[in-house]
């Protein structure tokens, strides 16, 4: 949906009703799915800002559309969602990187997930030995 936005100029809401008609999917992920759409667009400029910041020698303009919105996904998670733990949304992002994006996008979009999460104060959740 945030590529489709962002390719499109389109409206958010617009672009949420135009993606379940296409591809219904999984019912139980779509509040979650539509809460992220909405929460990316609405926070757009401190997220880029943060993408900025922590991707070295990277514009934004420069970035494929897909690790941009990936990236800004991700931010989005690590800033605004403390119930999902940073492994899982470095993890989520970088296969979505890898499976969508380019040769490099996977360690492109790690890192800098990565210097975000660090940024934001999101440490990686301690391992549990068995």
């Amino acid at each position: 949906m945030l590529f489709a936005i962002e390719a499109s100029d389109g409206e958010v809401e617009q672009a949420i009703g135009d993606f379940w008609r296409e591809l219904p999917g999984d019912a139980e992920g779509r509040p979650y799915a539509d809460e992220a759409v909405r929460g990316v667009r609405s926070a757009l400029s401190e997220l880029d800002a943060r993408i900025v910041r922590a991707s070295k020698n990277w514009r934004l303009e420069r970035m494929t559309r897909v690790d941009r919105n990936l990236l800004r996904l991700g931010a989005w998670e690590l800033v605004t969602r403390a119930d999902v733990p940073r492994a899982v949304v470095l993890d989520e992002a970088v296969e979505l990187a890898k499976r969508f994006g380019t040769e490099e996008s996977g360690a492109f979009v790690n890192g800098v997930l990565d210097r975000i999460a660090d940024d934001c104060g999101r440490a990686d959740e301690p391992r549990v030995a068995n």
